[in-house]
Formats: structure tokens, sequence, C-alpha cells
């Protein structure tokens, strides 16, 4: 598990609208491999994960459950 974020850069985290992701860590269990494996995958060109299958994309509607 990790720690919340300081207090002193939860401010800057809310404006750049990544305050939910930085709580993700310390409210739930993350399995580093699994997020490590995930980050290898992700293509910032397309904004999307090439995985060994297919490509895959995070959608509106996914972010909405």
């Amino acid at each position: 598990m990790y720690d919340p974020p300081s207090p002193l850069i939860e401010n800057y985290l809310r404006e750049a609208g990544f305050w939910h992701v930085a709580n993700i860590g310390w409210r739930y269990k993350l399995d580093p491999k699994l997020i490590s494996a995930f980050i290898e995958r992700w293509r910032p060109e397309t904004h999307t994960f090439h995985l060994p299958f297919e490509e895959c994309t995070i959608t509106l509607k996914d972010m909405q459950l």
C-alpha cells in the first residue's frame, strides 16, 4: 500500500485533474508487476495499450464504470 499524496501537492493534483489517479494507490491494493506490464504496453502516440492479441483503448464509457 502507498501513503496518501502529500498535502503540499494535493492542490496541484486537483488542478491538473489527477487527484483521483493519485488516490488509487492507497485506496486499493495494486499489483506493481501488472501496472509495470501495462506501462510497457502503453503507446502514447495512439493512446492505446498494444497487447499481443490486439490493441485496447480506454473510452469515456470505461471511465464511467
